[in-house]
């Protein structure tokens, strides 16, 4: 019998479940949906007409994750828009690559050292590299930090992530997705991948008033399916020049972020990026079979320990730059560790390359740790300044009172 669109009601009811739990004790959602995805699947058991093993729908539940992809970047895109970035100032830019160098080197020597070939290291890097925006942003809007000094530089950060993903992504599309095996062949594909991102950029932003003339169109219904329809075929197209659908998806928001309607569009998306995007995680941890996290928990833990020591180093130095005390600058480091959608994106491209298939535990376990480790570390910011404070002497505590002081 039939019983895929039962399973596809049941994974939605988990996923609702593993949120309502993630609501309660109020936590990020990302580690709670893959954590109930790796929970069930091929190894859990039937009960009746309940399958918990989801094989009957495992393919549609990909598929529905392959679109939460997509509205998570379009949205993403939809966020930024090429303007913000040449109006973002000189400190951000120099934050934001002091901050990609630092974790990015970091990333590339670790994939080296762990003995992975060249593609597995890039793909590695990228996971390494890549903050999560949903949970960064979550936790300053509950930790009401939205107003203190440093935000602004650790917002800058994660639109300038933006932008390096967009650039990551098109090259690596190029390096693992391709047929080509020669180093000329690579960098000619990698190539092709980077000239359609640019210039679909400049095409689109040229195109701003056409598009504002197609999409200026009354009906819901009929808008919401053009934008649709548009996002797709943009993101399909892309692929078929090995340019990951991901990335379709984000230059097409940032194409439209120009336009005069984006804040409808951004209105009307919300709900399919937050449903899509739950699946997503959801998928993700289907297909990890526990019994396989073991053999990557030393791997993942040594890279864990290099995130925190690049993040916390970067954040320092970005915040020197722009003149930020050195515990708003703490806290840059230790607000941005946090590690989820964009990591697991970078680890199903080389998923989808059939590159080594370690890559898909350790994903699973860092996204898992950071995505934990993440909040509580902005949450005691402070105690931990304080102590790194005691041992370093970065404030002598004469300095530390006037600056109380003056704050009060």
């Amino acid at each position: 019998m039939d019983h895929l669109v039962l399973e596809v009601g049941l994974a939605i009811i988990l996923i609702a479940l593993a949120g309502l739990l993630a609501a309660k004790i109020r936590f990020s959602v990302i580690p709670f949906y893959i954590l109930v995805g790796m929970a069930v699947g091929p190894h859990a058991p039937q009960l009746g007409v309940l399958d918990f093993r989801f094989i009957e729908s495992a393919e549609t539940i990909h598929f529905l994750g392959r679109l939460g992809v997509l509205f998570l970047l379009f949205y993403l895109g939809l966020e930024f828009s090429v303007g913000r970035l040449i109006k973002s100032g000189k400190s951000i830019a120099v934050g934001g690559t002091i901050y990609i160098a630092i974790n990015f080197t970091l990333g590339l020597a670790f994939g080296f050292l762990a003995g992975f070939p060249f593609a597995e290291t890039m793909v590695l890097a990228g996971i390494t590299t890549i903050s999560s925006s949903a949970i960064v942003a979550k936790v300053l809007v509950d930790l009401k930090r939205t107003a203190n000094p440093e935000t602004e530089m650790i917002l800058g950060i994660i639109m300038y992530e933006d932008i390096f993903l967009a650039v990551y992504l098109s090259v690596l599309s190029g390096l693992v997705l391709s047929d080509e095996s020669s180093l000329l062949g690579v960098v000619l594909s990698a190539s092709y991948a980077l000239g359609f991102m640019l210039l679909f950029l400049v095409v689109g932003r040229k195109a701003a008033p056409l598009l504002n003339k197609l999409l200026d169109i009354r009906s819901n219904e009929l808008f919401i399916l053009l934008i649709f329809g548009l996002l797709f075929f943009v993101a399909g197209l892309g692929e078929t020049i090995h340019v990951a659908e991901a990335i379709g998806a984000l230059l097409f928001g940032l194409v439209l972020a120009e336009t005069t309607h984006m804040k409808r569009i951004e209105h009307m998306i919300l709900p399919f990026r937050d449903f899509f995007g739950a699946l997503f995680f959801f998928s993700f941890g289907l297909t990890i079979e526990p019994s396989t996290l073991g053999g990557a928990v030393g791997l993942t833990l040594g890279a864990v320990a290099l995130t925190l020591f690049g993040n916390f180093l970067a954040g320092m130095l970005a915040g020197k730059s722009a003149g930020l005390s050195r515990k708003a600058s703490a806290n840059i480091g230790l607000t941005i560790v946090s590690r989820g959608e964009f990591s697991i994106i970078v680890a199903n491209i080389g998923i989808a390359a059939s590159l080594s298939p370690t890559i898909q535990p350790f994903a699973a376990l860092y996204v898992l740790i950071l995505a934990v480790l993440g909040p509580l570390l902005t949450k005691e910011s402070k105690l931990i300044y304080k102590g790194l404070n005691a041992i370093f002497r970065w404030e002598k505590p004469k300095e530390a009172k006037e600056r109380r002081t003056s704050k009060s």
